[in-house]
């Protein structure tokens, strides 16, 4: 069973669009997933603009790929990597913890996942 960032069953983080490494709306990984896709990220214009100038385009359709496009307020397993360089330059998008796979912690820590949290009190 994988688990998120407190040790509990990896909840789900999208299925519309379906996300994950594995398209099944989870953000698990495997040793295939050599980007760590783990952040349940709600994707913000912001970070969509930033990420794109990095040269990952996730608002443009790939139909050939049965990827939709992104927009503001779809959520999406993210790269830990690329969360935590957004993160770094001050546009992280929020992140559901319950659906954050616990990986991500080689990357950030927690703390710094809690304050862009939209599953906390």
């Amino acid at each position: 069973m994988s688990r998120n960032v407190f040790g509990e069953e990896l909840a789900t983080c999208c299925t519309s669009p379906m996300t994950g490494f594995y398209r099944n709306g989870v953000c698990e990984t495997g040793p295939q997933d050599s980007g760590t896709h783990v952040v349940c990220a709600q994707v913000t214009e912001e970070f969509l603009t930033f990420t794109h100038s990095r040269g990952n385009d996730l608002s443009t359709p790939r139909p050939m790929f049965n990827f939709p496009g992104l927009k503001p307020g779809d959520r999406w397993c993210l790269c830990a990597s690329r969360w935590k360089e957004a993160f770094d330059a001050g546009v992280a998008p929020p992140v559901l913890l319950s659906a954050t796979h616990e990986a991500v912690l080689k990357f950030v820590s927690l703390q710094d996942l809690k304050h862009h949290a939209l599953d906390l009190d």
